[in-house]
């Protein structure tokens, strides 16, 4: 690894502003029913750029903006932060989500892309020097797949690592992408979906984290056959597949990371938290086991859903390093 790539990471992604009601259940279809009312910071891009900055890592943020309020609010955070934001001023509204949270934290979201939508391969081509000077490049599926493609090509060619989180579950990732993906990061919906759409099993989402380890990992090598899977289990912490012959430094090819022991209030932003920290602690460490990266991860997720909020619940290193050691 280039020493100075050491610790640095690119998202490419989207923001979103969040509008977020509290109920003590999802809504069916049909019914009306009353909640609390807040607004904040979201979108997965953003909220993986700040939980990669405050893991600690030298955080560059590839991303489309309104030139609204929206637009200023993310320029404001970013800047807090201490993220290096590269935003493409678009004619058409700041993204937004609109979130429903019940009583054990379980969330649904609906997203409006407005300006994440305009993100370009050229746009992002203009940002090729951050691209190149970083160690991980980790996007998601918020954003137009050409311009995903351009960013993993470009890491790619400069010798970084590429992340991908397949988010959310009903976009379909390109097959130009995985080819260029290092490591995927789906939750079990986004893993199932994904993996059927590339031509394996149809298999519940609900039941995944009771199969079998090894059939689990068949699965992984069906869905991405070059390289790592990380699937999130919520409650039943996450799974790691690797490949034959590249197991980035750890004794298996397949295992369990079980999950912080926390008590969560708010689950959005904890698949986002996750990548973040990923992200950050690869780029800051890229010489340790996987396994280690891993479980900070899902630390540093853990601790994240014990506040409300997505990209305001993300903690920081040293919070992390304090709770679990």
């Amino acid at each position: 690894m280039s020493d100075s790539k050491q610790g640095r990471v690119v998202v490419v992604g989207s923001f979103n502003v969040d509008h977020v009601w509290t109920l003590a259940q999802l809504p069916r279809p049909g019914e009306t029913l009353a909640g609390t009312y807040h607004t904040g910071p979201g979108g997965k891009g953003f909220n993986q750029a700040t939980a990669a900055a405050r893991a600690g890592a030298a955080t560059a943020f590839v991303c489309a903006l309104g030139e609204d309020a929206g637009g200023q609010l993310a320029r404001a955070l970013a800047a807090g932060d201490g993220i290096d934001l590269r935003d493409l001023r678009s004619a058409q509204p700041t993204g937004t989500a609109g979130i429903y949270v019940d009583a054990e934290g379980r969330n649904s979201i609906v997203i409006g892309p407005g300006a994440n939508a305009e993100l370009s391969p050229a746009f992002v081509g203009e940002h090729a020097a951050a691209l190149d000077a970083a160690q991980v490049v980790l996007t998601q599926l918020e954003t137009p797949l050409e311009s995903a493609v351009a960013a993993f090509a470009r890491a790619r060619d400069a010798g970084g690592s590429t992340l991908l989180n397949p988010a959310p579950a009903d976009a379909l990732a390109s097959d130009a992408l995985w080819a260029l993906t290092d490591i995927a990061t789906p939750n079990e919906t986004e893993f199932c979906a994904q993996l059927q759409r590339r031509g394996g099993a149809k298999l519940d989402p609900d039941a995944l984290a009771g199969l079998d380890d090894a059939a689990l990992h068949a699965h992984c090598r069906r869905l991405l056959a070059h390289g790592s899977v990380v699937i999130t289990l919520g409650k039943s912490g996450c799974f790691v597949s690797h490949a034959d012959g590249a197991l980035r430094g750890d004794a298996q090819a397949f295992y369990r990371c079980e999950a912080a022991a926390v008590k969560a209030i708010d689950t959005t932003g904890a698949g986002d938290a996750f990548n973040g920290a990923l992200a950050a602690s690869l780029a800051r460490a890229a010489q340790a086991a996987f396994g280690e990266h891993v479980r900070y991860a899902v630390r540093f997720a853990g601790l994240s859903t014990e506040r409300a909020g997505a990209a305001a619940a993300m903690p920081r290193d040293g919070e992390v390093r304090a709770r679990f050691g």
